[in-house]
């Protein structure tokens, strides 16, 4: 067995977006694989012959999306060609047969392509990314020149004006249209100020369900549900006058199944419910349990993903969907009446999942493997697929778990013990804080934490308050902030140097990134029992972040009982960890990404300031051309360098 290097998830295999064909003989999905050379990843199809249980790589490593089977081909998007990689607006296309053998061009998009459903042969519902060309009237040479010139600026219309992950998205929405295939000519279904969150089409009854808001300042937090005839193309409002947060909706047999929350009682961050209403738009019925406490989504963590795929299904008058509890992600089902089953119950993580008839096909991560093709047969779940033999060679290091309580509230710890750990010998540890704060750490494989725990430390951490998984009041931190979930970690970290005497108390670090980022600022400026620190993709400032980010205006709010800068600027400014950074002991080094507009820049640069200024030791490091996701989809040199620095500063500091 080999030990984890610092950068051997270039050699992982990522998988995601599994889908059945409609006849249930094959299945297929996408997986994709570091390029050092090119600094990105490379993504190709395989199929799953499911009366064989064999794969196959069906396709070249350029494939950008795969939207899924069309009878006995599949659909996917490429640039094959110079002309397509220089259009950059348009989606080609590409078919290819299930038996294999050359892709062929099939249908030229003008914008990019996040859904496709046929209608017919001749006829596809179509969720683009869409903005409009203001110079498309204009003959191609003065438009490219337009063009050219118009690169220099942004012009901001409405909030938010960027996403993160997404660039600049001022008047940027996502919009339907239906495209006679033919002669691909699209009709636009919603307008230029509406923002299509996703849709479903029954191809029986010719209709489109999907979710939408309509603005032109500011994107509102609820949505609406509309149900629109394909062959009216008028669409009408379900559920008249209900404000509410609009999660997944689908069609179900005559009826439409949606979830969502109203947001009244726990804020944006509240679980959804299960709802069923009548094509006829009012009557709407719960029908998940009236105390269920679950949340409708895998929220378990790692670095060792890359892509997604579907959480939910409708299959034969049931609603498959995935939730998180405690530390693991499971698969539910649950029928007309209410009645709920757990179906995939092995701890662990579902990343995304495929129905038919019985059987369900998941991607997943059990134990301290990294993700396969699971399926589960109906009694048991069998791993179908080896992409990551080579992960699996790996020596790998199991969390110790335990329980503990704080505040009379039970906690789950986790602790990785260094790699050929001697007793009786002093060790670093490090305690490492997820983000959200609503999601969860769990015990599957974190590459991160496998490699500097084999790299001579002790790596501890769990799920404060305020994480996902132990239901909504637990989750629900707001206007709390760095006080009790503070105190669960601290809590953590007693426990812990308590457990395991061999740590070092005067060399354990602290480290996190996102919600954990903004944890390890106001940690740093409330004790100097930790000897280093390493803050990544921050919060310090929920003030400027409210006008900077591409949630701060509603979920800064939210989250501080809410509170804004002009009401409320107190309550903001003693939960914001710059208040308290002058009283800052602790080396820290800082990650930020110049395009992370979901924890901006002028958080970290606010923050690195303030310690500087006050005489504290500190260093940032800033990525140019990265997300908020840096540690888990950046380009493979910047993972591999950003590693680097939190490693590089956790040897200086803690094992002097």
């Amino acid at each position: 067995m080999k030990t984890i290097k610092l950068d051997d998830f270039k050699n992982y295999s990522f998988l995601s977006n599994v889908k059945f064909s409609e006849d249930g003989k094959y299945a297929a999905y996408v997986c994709a694989h570091a390029d050092l050379t090119e600094n990105d990843y490379n993504k190709a199809l395989f199929l799953l012959d499911m009366e064989t249980k064999k794969t196959k790589q069906l396709t070249g490593e350029d494939v950008n999306s795969f939207y899924g089977f069309d009878g006995d081909r599949l659909l996917f998007s490429a640039r094959r060609t110079k002309k397509e990689k220089e259009e950059k607006e348009k989606t080609f296309v590409y078919s290819i047969p299930v038996s294999g053998g050359e892709a062929l061009l099939a249908y030229t998009f003008p914008h990019p392509v996040l859904k496709m459903e046929f209608a017919d042969k001749k006829t596809a519902v179509v969720l683009h990314s869409w903005k409009d060309d203001p110079f498309k009237k204009l003959p191609k040479e003065k438009a490219e020149e337009a063009k050219k010139d118009e690169a220099d600026y942004e012009i901001f219309e409405e909030i938010p004006f960027w996403r993160n992950g997404g660039g600049f998205t001022s008047r940027k929405r996502n919009r339907l249209f239906v495209y006679n295939l033919s002669n691909m000519k699209g009709t636009a279904l919603t307008d230029e100020f509406t923002q299509v969150d996703g849709f479903d089409f029954d191809k029986k009854t010719q209709e489109i369900l999907f979710t939408k808001s309509t603005y032109t300042d500011k994107m509102p937090i609820y949505n609406e549900l509309m149900l629109m005839p394909l062959k009216t193309k008028k669409a009408k409002l379900l559920n008249a006058g209900q404000d509410f947060m609009y999660a997944d909706a689908k069609f179900f047999a005559d009826k439409i199944l949606y979830t969502g929350a109203d947001g009244k009682k726990y804020g944006v961050n509240q679980d959804a419910d299960i709802y069923l209403i009548p094509k006829t738009g009012t009557g709407a019925k719960m029908i998940s349990p009236k105390n269920y406490d679950k949340s409708l989504w895998n929220s378990v963590g790692s670095d060792s993903r890359y892509g997604g795929g579907a959480n939910s299904h409708v299959k034969d008058g049931k609603y498959y969907f995935i939730t998180t509890e405690d530390d693991s992600s499971f698969v539910n089902v649950i029928d007309e009446k209410g009645e709920l089953k757990q179906v995939i119950t092995e701890k662990g993580s579902v990343d995304c999942f495929a129905v038919h008839e019985d059987k369900i096909l998941f991607i997943g991560f059990r134990k301290q493997e990294l993700q396969e093709v699971y399926l589960f047969d109906g009694e048991k779940e069998n791993c179908l697929t080896k992409h990551n033999a080579y992960a699996s060679k790996l020596q790998k290091i199991v969390p110790e778990e335990f329980e503990f309580t704080n505040d009379g509230v039970k906690l789950h710890g986790f602790v990785l013990k260094p790699l050929n750990y001697k007793a009786g010998k002093k060790y670093p540890g490090i305690l490492t804080i997820h983000g959200g704060p609503k999601t969860v750490y769990g015990s599957i494989f974190y590459h991160e934490m496998q490699f500097l725990a084999q790299s001579g430390y002790f790596v501890f951490y769990t799920n404060p308050r305020g994480a996902d998984g132990m239901g909504r009041a637990f989750a629900d931190i707001r206007g709390k902030y760095g006080t009790i979930d503070y105190s669960d970690l601290m809590k953590l970290t007693d426990e812990v140097l308590k457990k395991y005497k061999d740590i070092d108390k005067d060399r354990v670090g602290v480290m996190g990134g996102s919600y954990g980022g903004f944890m390890t600022n106001w940690i740093i400026g409330h004790t100097d029992r930790f000897a280093a620190a390493c803050s990544q993709r921050s919060i310090s400032n929920w003030i400027s972040k409210f006008g900077t980010t591409d949630i701060g205006y509603y979920f800064n709010s939210d989250q501080n009982g809410n509170a804004t800068p002009w009401k409320g600027f107190e309550k903001m400014w003693d939960h914001s960890p710059l208040k308290y950074a002058d009283k800052c002991k602790t080396p820290t080094l800082f990650i930020q990404s110049d395009e992370d507009y979901r924890c901006f820049e002028a958080c970290a640069f606010q923050m690195f300031t303030a310690l500087k200024y006050h005489g504290c030791e500190a260093k940032l490091v800033l990525f140019h051309g990265e997300n908020h996701d840096l540690s888990r989809t950046g380009k493979p040199k910047h993972r591999i360098r950003r590693l680097t620095e939190i490693f590089n500063w956790f040897e200086k500091y803690l094992k002097k």
